[in-house]
């Protein structure tokens, strides 16, 4: 792979190796009074190892300590820190799990402390003065704290903060283990940053600088005024806002630095005549649509430029982009070269190898880790040696043993579901390869601009003609019974039909267990038309079970996700999918969309719990009112943003540990002009041209993105 273009310092020059913030690229057990084994808890919570790990790992939430009352003024359901004398204390019975008790005196009033810890026993002896903060209770007619978070001799009571960070824990690690690896990471940061926005934003926005803002969030009680008054709430939101921006702008401006790291780094002109897709469409027996034509012409002009491609098509369920990879792969093949595409399941590899080997004029070769012995070398050999011109796969394509005469163009399908590492290794196994990836599931325009950033897009609208609505309905499972009686009808009729069964949970293994358990309840039924498939299947027996109901040998399939992908059967024109609310709306949509595939009306029966909410109702509600993926992504992305908590996590963002969905909405916009006032379009200019500022490259590296070039033009 050529080397990137390299960005120099056009500003702050004493910046430019950024040598102050070695302490903070540091790994945590390098802080004061932290070992290697309290580092490995806090990388834990912090998402990485590193210091400045640390400090993004954010407070979820402030306790308001500066309630300092005399016990007199006590009032019940306060969180309040008080001082006074220990009259008595009063150990557990034996064997019990009991709490200490003592008795608090300030001369004013009485306050009964429960506690659990024996570390707090040794303190609460008898005759000493204390300083305690936790909430207070009523039980009966006393006033009581029960394990309170703070017990110290008086004298230390200015060790209790007075509004006081809560950081995110793990299993044997304490808050003020976090609260004192904090400190010590805050005293590392660099007091003299320079600044990377626009001094009319920061003026605009009233931004406090990176520092005093990071200090803010982490240590509330620094911001000014915070010891009266509400202001410091305010004063905060500031600062989280800043640092949100600055989140979002470190990665904008390492998108953009690899895009035109991308541009200007020497590619080659792929270019043919068209007879090999002639050929290939001749087979099909279809035009292109539309949009196949469209998308195909933007892909072969930047296949045409000597300067690599990068390009992103995002399409629809059925919009057709296999046919336009295969496309433009034939368009690399005409020029010469080879070109490439992997698959993140076998069963979809396996549906392209298929398509491939129907309507491709030049010879194919298709790679797995289920083939083996002859097949595997011949394989190997005929794209070591060129013979094949179309190359099929699995993630085995990235391994070491295989090799390619001359690989031209790398598509990667699904590519949501690959490392970047692994996409990038599979497109230096080429000269100066173009990369195309493709993704089935929708994207709406904020994820797009946050994740894929200057990447060239091409969305590809519509689908093949002859496909016929799928019409979808809600049904609450409690219909059950009405539900299977229609079903008979339906494989009286000769329908086919897929049953999904739920996500139950992280474990796959219990999903597996929801299908067998369905399976078993349809075969009580209707006998051997029941087939199943899973991932945790043989491969042989998972495709010979596709293949069963593909040829109608099964009419019924209870499948897992794992028929989210890669399965074409046309003559399915049902699924049924059972605890609907339990999945995202785009892989929903993903898997509706294995009907409706034939020229017969199809149906998609969502079945969902009796009592389901008001989000859950209008999420389902979407799915049934439209089939446009890209509507539903907006939707899905408005209603669950980061995630879902039910069933596994569908992101609907990176995650991001600065910026809270709302923020990334908000600020999105700002920072990704930010990143254009930056660091401007440079076209194709030589890579002296580009000159990136010092201050930009000490956010680059805050935000561990200083490898930006290589890695997002991985995709």
């Amino acid at each position: 792979m050529s080397s990137p273009p390299s960005f120099t310092s056009a500003s702050v020059p004493q910046w430019a190796n950024a040598p102050a913030l070695t302490p903070l690229a540091a790994p945590l057990d390098s802080l004061s009074h932290v070992n290697v084994a309290r580092s490995r808890l806090l990388a834990k919570i912090a998402g990485g190892s590193r210091v400045m790990d640390l400090l993004f790992c954010l407070p979820e939430s402030v306790t308001d300590r500066r309630l300092r009352p005399t016990l007199a003024q006590l009032r019940a359901d306060t969180i309040a820190t008080v001082c006074g004398t220990v009259l008595d204390v009063r150990p557990p019975a034996p064997r019990t799990r009991q709490p200490w008790r003592a008795t608090l005196s300030d001369e004013t009033g009485l306050l009964e402390i429960a506690f659990f810890s024996p570390w707090q026993a040794k303190q609460a002896l008898s005759g000493a003065q204390l300083a305690v903060s936790g909430k207070i209770e009523r039980f009966g007619d006393r006033l009581c704290m029960t394990s309170p978070d703070y017990l110290l001799p008086a004298r230390q009571i200015d060790r209790i903060p007075l509004l006081d960070p809560v950081w995110p824990l793990t299993a044997g690690l304490f808050g003020g283990q976090v609260r004192q690896a904090m400190t010590a990471a805050l005293a590392l940061l660099p007091p003299d940053l320079p600044e990377w926005h626009d001094p009319a934003l920061i003026t605009q926005k009233n931004w406090p600088d990176f520092v005093t803002a990071l200090t803010w969030m982490q240590r509330p009680d620094s911001i000014p005024n915070s010891h009266t008054g509400m202001e410091w709430q305010a004063e905060r939101a500031r600062a989280q806002a800043r640092l949100a921006c600055d989140e979002l702008l470190a990665d904008q401006l390492a998108m953009r630095i690899a895009q035109q790291a991308t541009r200007c780094r020497p590619g080659r002109s792929l270019q043919g005549d068209g007879h090999l897709q002639q050929q290939a469409l001749a087979a099909f027996g279809h035009p292109l649509t539309h949009g196949q034509a469209h998308v195909l012409r933007q892909i072969e002009a930047d296949m045409a430029t000597p300067h690599r491609m990068n390009r992103l098509l995002q399409g629809d369920v059925g919009a057709g982009k296999t046919l336009v990879a295969l496309l433009a792969m034939l368009r690399a093949a005409e020029a010469g070269a080879q070109a490439a595409i992997m698959a993140p399941t076998e069963i979809l590899a396996r549906q392209h190898a298929a398509t491939f080997a129907r309507l491709s004029p030049v010879p194919v070769a298709f790679l797995c880790s289920s083939v083996k012995g002859k097949a595997r070398k011949q394989a190997l050999a005929d794209m070591a040696d060129g013979t094949a011109r179309l190359i099929v796969g699995t993630h085995a394509l990235v391994q070491e043993s295989v090799k390619f005469a001359d690989l031209g163009l790398a598509v990667v399908d699904e590519q949501h579901r690959f490392g970047v590492d692994q996409r990038l290794t599979l497109v230096e196994k080429g000269h100066k390869a173009d990369m195309l990836v493709m993704t089935a599931t929708p994207i709406p325009r904020t994820l797009l601009l946050t994740q894929f950033g200057d990447m060239q897009v091409s969305r590809l609208e519509g689908k093949p003609s002859g496909r016929k609505p799928i019409r979808t309905s809600l049904h609450s499972l409690n219909t059950m019974d009405d539900i299977l009686e229609g079903i008979a009808r339906a494989l009286t009729a000769g329908a086919q039909i897929f049953w999904v069964c739920p996500l139950v949970s992280e474990s796959e293994a219990l999903d597996i267990a929801a299908a067998e358990a369905r399976q078993a309840i349809l075969a009580d039924r209707f006998g051997n038309l029941v087939g199943i498939a899973h991932g945790q299947q043989d491969t042989n027996a998972r495709e010979q079970a596709l293949q069963d109901f593909a040829k109608g040998q099964t009419r019924i399939l209870v499948a897992t996700t794992v028929i989210e992908v890669g399965v074409d059967v046309p003559t399915a024109t049902i699924m049924v999918i059972e605890h609907a609310e339990r999945f995202g709306l785009a892989q929903l949509h993903q898997l509706r969309g294995r009907v409706g595939r034939g020229s017969k009306a199809s149906y998609c029966l969502m079945l969902h719990d009796a009592g389901l909410g008001q989000t859950a109702r209008r999420r389902l509600a979407c799915l049934r009112e439209t089939e446009d993926g890209f509507l539903i992504a907006d939707e899905d992305f408005r209603l669950r943003g980061g995630g879902e908590a039910t069933g596994r996590r569908q992101s609907g963002l990176p995650e991001y540990r600065m910026a809270p969905e709302i923020l990334v909405d908000l600020l999105l916009d700002t920072a990704h002009a930010e990143a254009q006032r930056i660091l401007p379009d440079m076209g194709t200019k030589p890579t002296a041209s580009y000159r990136l500022p010092g201050s930009a490259r000490v956010l680059l590296t805050l935000f561990g993105k200083a490898d930006a070039a290589r890695m997002f033009s991985g995709g």
